[in-house]
């Protein structure tokens, strides 16, 4: 009689096959590897492939998105004027006849510089090197232009061409931020902050009275019927009811009664709050205005910290990589805070700031675009 004997060895199993999937996974790894190798790949690089899409998308529909975005700034910037004329005016004009006259002069200055370098911030080219031609002062050849670029020379992928001292792609101009039109972007952001801070503190009041007080002064926005023609009064829950038996009446000998009671004057304030448009202007106008300052107020005090270090947009990015591989680095294009406001707003040749700046000024920058002083070569009565 022969006799079996099985051992089932299921540690030893469940190790094989613990080794057979390691292996396995270790095999597709190392094919992903070596299906995906790069030798210049990093964190930069795979942020870059993953934001490709984005990239492409921003590049074929940006020029389409920014038309919509001018419709958008257009639309908005008239709503904003129209509420404070039809809800603003004449709260003002009851609390202070003279001080409207001011906030109106003051406003339209402002929406005036507004609509003007919105306008021209849009229309204005930003600068572009010429075509076909020598270019001596060319720092480098674009790769996607296959041309020369001149010093601080760009190239904007929305519009497929270089840029004369370029600073970035704005949308809501649906132009590049250039040479020419730089001036324009920056004193339209200036102006529209200060606007929005100043319909801020002159409605701030209104806002107020509106949206906190809410003291319709007892006029109703939808006349009820049974109200009409009643005494009323305030139920538990805050409603007015009619009130159609009054036992103060029910005296014959003292019937009728008559009371003469003053009857208090209907403000501005209180036919805001009981008209339901007005009331839903002024939440609107809350709203926008408060972010457009927040939003385009960062912007502005970022931008204006590029202009003071004499740098664009671009270039803040190409000076931090370098001043982080060279500590001794210093950009060329820094002539110190008060040099550079000055190149920037074009306050050379005898312009002044109240003339070309306070006022609606088309003065273009000083030179081409194409060659700029260095604080190498700079002359001593420039600018």
């Amino acid at each position: 009689m022969v006799v079996i004997r099985w051992r089932f060895q299921l540690r030893r199993i469940i190790s094989r096959i613990r080794e057979y999937l390691t292996w396995k996974f270790n095999e597709a790894v190392l094919t992903y590897h070596s299906l995906t190798y790069n030798e210049h790949m990093n964190q930069s690089y795979a942020v870059d492939v993953l934001l490709e899409p984005i990239f492409w998308i921003v590049d074929n529909f940006a020029y389409c998105i920014g038309k919509a975005f001018v419709f958008c700034v257009t639309v908005l910037t008239t709503a904003v004027v129209m509420i404070a004329y039809w809800v603003g005016l004449p709260y003002w004009w009851e609390r202070s006849p003279n001080t409207t006259i001011f906030l109106v002069v003051f406003g339209n200055w402002l929406l005036l510089n507004v609509v003007f370098h919105y306008y021209m911030g849009v229309s204005t080219p930003p600068g572009y090197p010429p075509s076909g031609v020598m270019i001596a002062e060319a720092a480098s050849i674009c790769k996607k232009c296959i041309s020369p670029k001149p010093p601080r020379t760009h190239h904007c992928s929305v519009c497929d061409r270089c840029v004369l001292g370029m600073d970035h792609h704005c949308p809501w101009l649906n132009n590049c931020v250039g040479y020419f039109n730089a001036r324009y972007f920056y004193l339209y952001m200036v102006f529209m902050v200060a606007g929005v801070v100043f319909v801020i503190i002159a409605g701030i009041d209104i806002g107020y009275q509106v949206l906190w007080i809410n003291d319709t002064g007892g006029i109703i926005p939808n006349n009820d019927p049974d109200l009409i023609g009643h005494p009323v009064r305030v139920n538990q829950t805050g409603a007015l009811v009619p009130v159609k038996v009054i036992a103060e009446y029910d005296d014959s000998v003292n019937f009728p009664r008559e009371h003469h009671l003053p009857i208090p004057p209907i403000t501005e304030a209180q036919r805001i709050c009981a008209h339901p448009w007005k009331r839903k202007a002024v939440i609107f106008m809350a709203i926008t205005c408060v972010s457009v300052c927040i939003a385009l107020g960062s912007l502005t005090v970022m931008h204006g910290i590029h202009i003071s270090r004499g740098e664009t947009s671009v270039e803040s990015h190409i000076n931090a990589s370098m001043s982080k591989l060279y500590p001794t680095y210093k950009n060329p294009y820094n002539f110190g805070r008060s040099k550079n406001w000055k190149l920037f707003l074009g306050l050379t040749q005898g312009r002044t700031f109240v003339r070309h700046i306070l006022f609606p000024s088309r003065h273009k920058p000083v030179g081409s675009g194409l060659t700029f002083h260095t604080v190498n070569n700079v002359l001593g009565d420039w600018p």
